[in-house]
């Protein structure tokens, strides 16, 4: 687990170059993950929860959503780096998203961090300036060469009030 004191040691890193924040633990994305996520969004689509149908397929089981591998960034980036005394961490967006390779049911993730671009931002309604954060995720699957997602991801960091 990477970890930077504040925004100011973020930026120090990125004024040096200093990109790699890290890889992230294995998760498994298993069929009862793949039917939660289904669940939350209704998004039923076969070739994610029909198993049966999904053997047929070109890819002889279900495959993961590629929202369900995006939406895993929040966790794994949690996993990988933090920035202490901060007030908030809020999603921001994504620049671009590319699901470069199908993920089966049971597959194993984990993702590589690098540091993109910290810029000063205003922070709404409050007296601070808080930090646009860049980053990119490239998402792996345990046992192939080819990613299966890489993602630059935007979020906004909101320092604690003075």
């Amino acid at each position: 687990m990477r970890s930077f004191p504040d925004i100011a040691a973020l930026k120090q890193a990125a004024a040096a170059n200093d990109t790699a924040l890290g890889v992230s633990p294995w998760v498994t994305v298993d069929q009862a993950m793949i039917d939660r996520f289904a669940e939350a969004t209704g998004d039923f689509q076969w070739i994610h929860v029909d198993v049966a149908r999904a053997q047929a397929s070109p890819f002889g089981t279900p495959i993961a959503h590629g929202w369900l591998t995006l939406s895993l960034l929040a966790r794994l980036s949690s996993e990988t780096y933090r920035v202490e005394q901060l007030a908030a961490r809020l999603n921001y967006g994504a620049n671009k998203v590319r699901f470069t390779a199908p993920v089966p049911a049971g597959s194993r993730l984990r993702a590589q961090f690098r540091l993109v671009a910290v810029d000063d931002v205003p922070v709404p309604g409050q007296d601070v300036t808080g930090a646009r954060l860049t980053t990119e995720a490239t998402v792996e699957r345990e046992g192939s060469d080819k990613p299966v997602c890489v993602a630059e991801l935007v979020g906004i960091l909101i320092p604690p009030k003075t």
